[in-house]
């Protein structure tokens, strides 16, 4: 197991609405960050994403079960996030599974997350999770 990749999981775990000027310690300034929804650039719009991200949420939570370095300063995260929103599934808990690519010097400069955005969004909304409920049953 990677130390770089072990220690950066165990601080993001660590990060919550209170303590966000530590994404500093994890993140480059010119950090590029993207996920299924989102493409950030830059350390200030990772803050405010992750501030916003934190504001929308009653809790959230990630647990890493898989550390993998590829390469030299390169290396691969698999977690479960857990979180709630009291406006999806009726305020009960969300579980995701997940995986994030990270390409790191002495930081993270490059941060990829790779997850379902059906299951993390789309199929807790009212409308649209029925539908998707519906095409899933159709499909399977």
């Amino acid at each position: 197991m990677s130390d770089f990749l072990w220690r950066f999981a165990r601080q993001f775990a660590d990060l919550n609405k209170d303590n966000l000027q530590r994404l500093d310690e994890l993140y480059s300034a010119d950090v590029h960050f993207t996920d299924p929804l989102h493409d950030v650039q830059g350390l200030g719009d990772l803050r405010r994403y992750f501030n916003d991200l934190y504001a929308n949420v009653s809790e959230l939570r990630f647990d890493f079960h898989g550390f993998d370095q590829v390469a030299e300063g390169e290396g691969y995260l698999r977690w479960v996030m857990s979180y709630r929103h009291p406006r999806l599934a009726g305020g009960r808990l969300i579980r995701v599974d997940g995986c994030s690519h990270l390409r790191w010097r002495d930081k993270v400069y490059r941060h990829r997350d790779y997850f379902d955005a059906g299951a993390l969004l789309y199929e807790h909304l009212p409308v649209l999770g029925r539908a998707i409920a519906w095409l899933k049953r159709r499909m399977g």
